[in-house]
């Protein structure tokens, strides 16, 4: 019963990231990294998630985080978990534990309108970075990463 019962706090504890530790994982030095900002409830976001599984697998040169941000509509860490077990999502995955979404988009890019999905292509190396607001298709995740390692 206990461990039932620490469960969803363990969950919390381990997957939530506020926007600092956010921005630090985005400049940390290393690989390119996407970085999709996504939510369990909007369809374009799940319709693409296929693409980021499929980087993750074959490109070991990149780092996919995605982003998750139920939280603002229902902080419960567990209803993200579920989804990850559900659909077998092997790249890394985070909840964004921020709430009013107004107050901190334009921190992640100064073009963001706040819509989903949106993605985030960045060399940290070199700063440059590419933003892509609206569903990838297939193909496109490599053109963006090109774009970045140049």
């Amino acid at each position: 019963m206990f461990a039932f019962l620490a469960f969803p706090y363990s969950l919390l504890s381990q997957n939530s990231i506020k926007l600092p530790e956010l921005q630090k994982l985005i400049l940390q030095p290393g690989p390119i990294k996407v970085i999709n900002f996504w939510a369990t409830w909007c369809a374009p976001c799940v319709k693409e998630i296929p693409l980021f599984e499929k980087l993750n697998q074959e490109d070991k040169n990149s780092k996919v985080i995605l982003v998750s941000m139920d939280y603002d509509l229902d902080p419960d860490p567990a209803k993200v978990k579920r989804f990850i077990e559900r659909k077998k999502i092997q790249s890394e995955v985070v909840i964004l534990a921020e709430e009013n979404p107004n107050d901190w988009i334009e921190k992640i890019d100064k073009t963001w309108t706040g819509a989903l999905p949106s993605t985030l292509v960045i060399n940290p190396n070199s700063g440059k970075r590419k933003f892509i607001q609206g569903e990838l298709k297939e193909g496109d995740l490599e053109k963006l990463i090109q774009e970045v390692s140049k």
